[in-house]
Parts: structure tokens; sequence; C-alpha cells
């Protein structure tokens, strides 16, 4: 039988690469926008759910918590699974459960029915981030992987960052239950055409020619196996890169939960912003992130083209962190609206800078095991997730004033900027 695989090069349409992998990385990137859009519509929402269910906002902390506590909890084992099932069947399932409990949150009726259905949410989406970064460390070449994966969040956060445009607008015609049973529908025809359309590799897909197979194979880490044994997780969690990349990843997720969850709120009560200026200013530090993603994933690759693997992902990562850090602190500390609610979204966006460098150190170190290595970053990011809506709004009621969690979120991101110096993407966690 004739290999398809092994087509004469001498032949100019078989020498020219296919260019499936992009399509790849695109569905991936539509994955990003339609969860962005099911993940913080919630927050605008607040005031519309809260009103309706008889809700404090210590309730809705509770209510954005149980999302990411639940994500949390789930993230390694989906990702662990990924790892030994393949991705395709793996994010057609967590997509079509979490569509489901979009839908679902709709038909909330009290504080413990909408808590319960946002911690199923949180359960379903788990592990999406790390099956895409397993994806795309089967499908994409490493020189390509830190612009991919920046293309891939920018995607993520221009569905967050249209997020308040959409959901205020719809809301002059529909009430908040039908937003959510519109958003969760999206979810199941990407799954459909995820399923239908894609391979877990691209020796598989029968659109992909021997020459494009060739780009992706080179560079790529040897299979290392798949284990389920002590010996695995001690490696794992022992091994030098994953502290500081769990410690390095914290400050990211806290401080973006923060703008899904209770920035809003912030620019109303803290700044006195009217509904025109707050859909603006609530979405711009997603809308911002774009540029930052993009622009952030092309700086690592080409950093590690210039300078090496280690200072083209710590560098881009260290230097990013520390400019958010300090623009988060300045934050708290000015007065006017405008310039308040800019610096947050320069310091969010600075810190969305890093993640082509983050997930893309992830699949360095991680080979055929990526999608458990880089879920146990997202983890202690989840971790931060969880903790951020509960703790800024008790920090709040504590000290009355709203700069104190913008001070602590800057402080969170220097202490990131210490850790990303001890990360070495030069050394394999699996040989």
């Amino acid at each position: 039988m004739t290999n398809p695989y092994e087509a004469p090069l001498s032949d100019p349409v078989a020498a020219r690469p296919t260019r499936v992998r992009y399509l790849v990385a695109a569905i991936a990137v539509l994955l990003a926008v339609v969860t962005y859009l099911d993940r913080a519509c919630i927050s605008v929402l607040k005031s519309d759910i809260a009103g309706d269910l008889s809700l404090s906002d210590k309730q809705m902390g509770w209510v954005f918590s149980a999302f990411a506590l639940a994500y949390a909890i789930f993230e390694i084992p989906t990702a662990w699974w990924a790892d030994r099932m393949g991705t395709r069947r793996v994010l057609t399932r967590i997509v079509i459960w979490w569509s489901v409990f979009t839908m679902a949150t709709a038909g909330a009726f009290n504080y413990v029915s909408l808590l319960v259905t946002r911690f199923l949410f949180g359960m379903g989406e788990a592990g999406a981030w790390p099956s895409v970064a397993r994806t795309f460390s089967r499908w994409i070449p490493r020189g390509q992987r830190g612009t991919v994966q920046g293309i891939f969040f920018a995607g993520a956060h221009f569905g967050g960052g249209i997020t308040p445009i959409i959901v205020l607008a719809m809301t002059q015609f529909v009430g908040w239950r039908t937003v959510f049973l519109l958003f969760g529908m999206l979810g199941f025809v990407w799954a459909a055409v995820w399923y239908a359309w894609f391979r877990d590799d691209p020796e598989e897909h029968p659109a992909v020619n021997a020459a494009e197979l060739q780009i992706i194979l080179a560079g790529r880490q040897a299979g290392g196996g798949h284990h389920a044994s002590w010996a695995y997780w001690r490696r794992l969690f022992g091994h030098r890169n994953m502290l500081p990349l769990c410690l390095m990843y914290f400050p990211n997720s806290f401080a973006f939960y923060f703008c899904i969850t209770w920035l809003p709120t912030y620019l109303k009560e803290k700044h006195g912003m009217e509904a025109a200026a707050l859909g603006l200013f609530a979405g711009m530090p997603l809308l911002l992130s774009i540029v930052s993603d993009i622009f952030g994933g092309v700086a690592t690759d080409w950093g590690v083209a210039r300078f090496g693997l280690r200072w083209g992902r710590v560098g881009v990562g260290a230097a990013a962190y520390l400019v958010a850090g300090l623009g988060m602190i300045l934050a708290g500390v000015v007065t006017a609206p405008i310039l308040a609610a800019s610096l947050i979204a320069v310091a969010t966006a600075a810190s969305m800078f890093t993640l082509g460098a983050a997930w893309g150190t992830c699949i360095d170190v991680g080979g055929d095991h990526s999608g458990v290595v880089s879920a146990a970053m997202n983890t202690s990011g989840q971790i931060g997730s969880l903790i951020s809506p509960v703790l800024v709004i008790y920090l709040v009621d504590w000290c009355g004033d709203w700069s104190v969690p913008l001070y602590l979120m800057g402080i969170l991101f220097l202490v990131g900027t210490v850790s990303w110096l001890f990360v070495d993407p030069r050394r394999p966690i699996f040989d």
C-alpha cells in the first residue's frame, strides 16, 4: 500500500507544504473566544442576577469562586486524561459539558442552585487550556509555539473584552437568563466541527502532506510514554521548574480574575463611572491584552532565536511582570478615574505579554506530557482565581478602600518577577 506521506518531493504540488496546522490553530482560537464569552458574561450580569436572586456581593464572590474551585480540582486529572486519550475526544467532552452548564445557569433560582451550577460549569471547563497546549505540542513546530500561544490567548481576551459590550447591548432586549442560553449554544457548534475534522496527530490527518509533516516533526521532543505511577507524579512535582512556574502563574490569574469579576464594580463604586464609560473601561484590560498576547508570543519566539531558549522565555516573562507590578501599584495611588483604569489595563496587558513564554515553556519542558505540566501551572493560577473574588471583596470590606486589592496584585506580580528567574526551559521534566 502506498504511504500518502511519501509522495515524491520532486512533484511541485507535493513539495509545497500544506497548512493544516494553521487551521488547527485557528479552530483553537475560536474555542478561546467562546470560552471567554461564556466565562466572563456573569460578571457583567452580576447586578441583574444578584437583584433577581436577592444575593449579596459576598455571595456573588463565592459564586465566582465556585467556578475556579472546580476548575482547580479537575484541571490536572482532565489534562492527564488528554495526554493519554488525545485531545480530539477530550476537548469535545469539555466543550459540550461547559455549554450545557452555561445554559443551565439560566435556570438558577436561588443562591445554592447558582453556586452548584457554576461549580459544575468549572468542572466541565477544567483542562481546556492544557488540552490546547497538548494539541500545539503535536501540531506546532517549536519555533512557532510562543507566537501561536500568543494568538490563542489573544482570541480568549478578545472574547472576554467584547463580552461587556455584547452583553450590555443584549440586555436592552433580553433578560440575563436568555443571554446564558444563547451563549451556551455556541459551544455545541464548535464541538461538532472539532470532533468531525480534527485528528490527534498530524500523521493521522488526510489533508497533511509529507512536506508539512516534516516541518511539524522537526525538533519535536521524543515521546516518553504515559505513566500513572507515583514515580511519575514525584518526577513532575519534584522537578526544579515546577515550583517557580506555579509561583509565577499565580498572580497572572489572580489579577485577571479581578478584571472579569470585580473590575466593573470597582470602576463604578471607586470612580463613579456610568454605563457608557463602564462598558469601555471594563473591557479595556482584555482588549489591550489582545495586542499584548500576540506581541508577547512573537517576542518570546524572537528571543529564543536570538538569545537562546532560557532567556527567550525567562527574559520576556520577568520584564513584563515587572511592568505589571509597578503599573498595578500606581493604579492604586492615582485618583483620576481614566488614568487608574488605564494603568490597570496596561498592567493586565503586561502580565498577558508573558503567556506565550509561560505556556511555551510548559511545552518545552513537558514534551508529550505538556497537558499535565501546563495543567499543574494553570492549577496554581486557578487557585489565584479561586481566592481573588472572595479576598478582594473582603479586603474592601475590612479596609474600606478599593486600592488595597490593587496594591496586593502589584506585590504579587513583583514576586512573580523573581519566580521567573528560577525557571529554566532547557531542562525537560521527562526525558
